[in-house]
């Protein structure tokens, strides 16, 4: 089957060249490509588009890729390019979709898919209008950790769900005496930086697919450290929020907790982990991990300060088993927008998905700025 060209600008950063070009695109590659309906494949040819032509010249060298091109307008006037995939940074997001699916290619992006609901709404309003395919990576739902979180719900294991606790973050150095390992830009409100933007989305979708709708926020974003030291060794202020203290509440009267820093340092198994409490049992996911308490296997604390604890608390769940070969979130994903594009298989986190991840940040946002809870309104179509 000839190759499906896809646009992809964006590949010279960290999470566009190594989850989506090499370990998704040039994997599928590896595999003879994306299998469809009744044994076919379909390859991927990449079309690599970004600012740097050193930096993009070099990752065509290393992969034996033949396209790449500094001009956005000449790649997506490829007629063999069906796709345009979109990780730059968030500032430049809405621009080049616009292009793109005013180019008629079907879109797939990172997120958040805009910097404000109204943004993120009319893109969604015009790739509709447009007649494109059009989707969001929610990797983290592909995570083997949240898969089999997702087994449990569906087997009934906790009864009712009461509340979800999410820890989330470590230390991102301040780029003086040790390397950051986060982009500069991540810092910087003024270049669509900012922990709320980027990761409120992603809490967005965990909690709507696997628990309920978000009804209402309170959130109080801040900014801990406030000077940090660019790519090119130049100190800078920080204007965008490194954490965010969260309070979703969901339908159905669970709550949930999620704490999101790029200024903590790590005591737990994972860089995230969920805990999830319900009437009939308890679990803790992270991103690879699964621990299970159920109601019969609960031991009975006792609270006594003046006593050292003794019981193995983490002993005293059992480990969830895979049951199966979960692969890269990433390239899973990839797989099924492929597929959507190409034989119209479902693909429900589109754009409009997008949107409402857009939309609980820039709440939480305001929640944070003017101090009060605030209730989630029907998102425009």
């Amino acid at each position: 089957m000839e190759a499906l060209g896809v646009v992809m600008n964006g590949v010279t950063g960290r999470m566009g060249y190594r989850q989506h070009l090499v370990r998704s695109i040039l994997a599928i590659n590896e595999e003879g490509g994306v299998a469809l309906s009744g044994g076919r494949r379909v390859p991927l040819r990449p079309v690599l588009v970004g600012r740097d032509a050193a930096k993009l010249k070099g990752i065509a060298g290393r992969h034996s890729i033949a396209d790449w091109t500094t001009d956005l307008d000449s790649a997506l006037a490829d007629d063999r390019a069906a796709i345009y995939f979109d990780a730059q940074t968030t500032n430049a997001r809405v621009a080049a979709v616009t292009l793109a699916i005013d180019a008629g290619k079907h879109v797939y992006t990172e997120k958040p898919t805009a910097e404000t609901v109204d943004e993120a709404v009319a893109l969604a309003r015009a790739a509709r209008r447009a007649g494109v395919k059009n989707g969001v990576v929610q990797d983290k739902l592909f995570l083997p950790g949240l898969l089999k979180l997702a087994r449990l719900i569906e087997g009934g294991f906790f009864g009712r769900i009461l509340s979800v606790r999410g820890e989330f973050g470590y230390w991102v150095f301040e780029g003086d005496w040790q390397p950051a390992q986060r982009p500069s830009w991540n810092y910087r409100a003024e270049d669509g930086g900012g922990i709320v933007l980027d990761m409120f989305p992603h809490w967005t979708y965990v909690l709507e697919s696997l628990f309920g709708q978000v009804e209402a926020v309170t959130a109080r974003a801040v900014t801990h450290v406030g000077e940090r030291v660019d790519e090119q060794g130049r100190a800078y202020k920080v204007t965008a929020d490194d954490a965010a203290y969260a309070i979703f509440e969901l339908a159905g009267g669970i709550v949930a907790q999620i704490n999101s820093s790029w200024a903590t340092r790590v005591h737990r198994d994972e860089l995230v982990e969920f805990q999830v409490d319900g009437t009939h049992g308890s679990a803790v996911a992270g991103l690879r991990r699964c621990r299970v308490q159920h109601r019969g296997m609960t031991p009975m604390p006792v609270w006594n300060p003046d006593l050292p604890a003794t019981e193995p608390f983490r002993d005293q769940w059992q480990e969830v088993p895979d049951n199966a070969d979960f692969g890269n979130g990433f390239k899973v994903q990839w797989e099924r927008f492929v597929r959507h594009v190409v034989e119209d298989a479902p693909f429900p986190h589109d754009f409009t998905a997008g949107a409402r991840g857009v939309q609980i940040a820039e709440l939480g946002l305001r929640s944070s700025s003017e101090g009060v809870r605030v209730e989630v309104p029907e998102l425009a179509s």
